[in-house]
């Protein structure tokens, strides 16, 4: 009994100690989901003024550095551990340079090198496992970055898994495929399997449509409103942009579901769609009821930048309604004054859900490899005793 008892006590004490470090923390989704799964995020870092404000706001228990990663050693992360030990390193490095989404493929852009900064900061901190997500261009425009990386994980001792996931594929209500990068020093951590599929197929639960997340909420108001009340931050960022003549008259137009801004008049398209029927067609579009949501940006309160627009009310979705969509808590803190600002960290961040989904799989595998350690260390150490028995029986 009391060996078992031993063994549950230990099982528990390796539980409760997981620990985790947060990279490009920006506004702390993918720290919400660490937490969920069983880490004690130590410290995070985190650059941008509002995005760092916003994760202080929500994760005051968390050593956070303002500061550029480049500047930030392994060894001040480390000390924030109250075990000395590291199990998990995770990060969400910059990904437009690599994005579909953007305008142009912005292979230059200097953000890129920062995935870099995760193979320095792996050598430093020595972590037992990585956490990396991105953009799946990282694995065709922004393959020698990529393995350049996995080169780092092989010659530290790391077994790297990674794969494109579709987020909607585990629960979450939107259309979002990430590159997930996983790792354990010396031991493998599988990619999760999908829970969900878009028909329900193969016995899985169809996807989660975007019902529970916009129905039943009351209106939102415009950013002057908002300010007039106290600001954005007490209406919870339930807030929207104000349309223009031309994007109202464009919205008034558009039918839910129909990413083609082809469906609006010539007449009233923006002049560099007048003339024909290239670039982008995902823009000046709504949402439908029963699908999940497209991919959520830092564009998600502006008509022209994608389908925001809302299902059946003439404006597109608040950022309240973009936080929810994109999983954060109800109640979650976007502590910043500026539309621009709070658009950005709500579109930037790892869906909470899907963070949580994936953390779990890192926890699992952590606590597997442990137990094994644990189990190795008697054996090892009976056998250190039986050989000195034996030396000293000897004549």
């Amino acid at each position: 009994m009391r060996r078992k008892g031993s063994a549950r006590m230990r099982q528990k004490n390796i539980e409760e100690s997981l620990t985790a470090i947060d990279l490009f923390a920006g506004g702390g989704g993918l720290t919400v989901g660490l937490k969920r799964s069983g880490f004690q995020v130590v410290s995070a870092v985190e650059i941008a003024p509002h995005a760092f404000a916003t994760y202080k706001a929500n994760h005051v228990e968390v050593t956070a550095y303002r500061q550029d990663i480049r500047t930030v050693d392994g060894a001040s992360l480390t000390r924030c551990s109250p075990t000395g030990i590291v199990d998990l390193l995770a990060g969400c490095p910059p990904c437009q340079g690599f994005s579909s989404l953007t305008a142009k493929y912005r292979r230059s852009d200097p953000r890129n090198s920062l995935v870099r900064e995760m193979g320095r900061l792996i050598k430093e901190v020595k972590p037992l496992a990585l956490m990396m997500e991105n953009v799946p261009g990282l694995a065709v425009k922004g393959k020698p970055l990529l393995d350049e990386l996995l080169g780092v994980l092989a010659d530290e001792g790391y077994t790297p898994t990674h794969g494109t996931l579709q987020v909607a594929d585990f629960g979450i209500p939107q259309n979002r495929r990430r590159l997930v990068l996983l790792a354990g020093k010396g031991f493998r951590i599988e990619l999760p399997k999908p829970t969900h599929s878009w028909n329900g197929a193969n016995g899985l639960a169809q996807w989660v449509s975007i019902d529970g997340v916009l129905k039943g909420l009351p209106q939102p108001i415009t950013l002057d409103k908002a300010k007039a009340r106290g600001g954005p931050t007490f209406v919870k960022w339930h807030v929207v942009r104000s349309l223009s003549e031309d994007n109202m008259r464009r919205i008034k137009r558009a039918k839910p579901g129909n990413a083609w801004w082809h469906g609006i008049p010539k007449r009233l398209r923006p002049d560099c769609h007048k003339s024909k029927d290239a670039g982008f067609s995902n823009v000046y579009g709504r949402m439908q009821w029963g699908m999940v949501s497209p991919t959520i940006t830092g564009g998600c309160t502006t008509f022209s930048k994608g389908r925001f627009g809302h299902p059946t009310q003439n404006r597109t979705i608040s950022v309240y309604e973009a936080a929810l969509l994109q999983t954060f808590p109800p109640d979650y803190v976007f502590d910043t004054p500026f539309m621009e600002h709070a658009c950005d960290i709500v579109g930037n961040a790892l869906p909470c859900d899907f963070a949580e989904v994936v953390g779990k799989c890192c926890a699992k595998a952590i606590i597997a490899f442990k137990q094994q350690l644990q189990q190795q260390r008697p054996a090892k150490n009976q056998a250190a005793i039986r050989q000195r028995i034996v030396k000293r029986k000897r004549p």
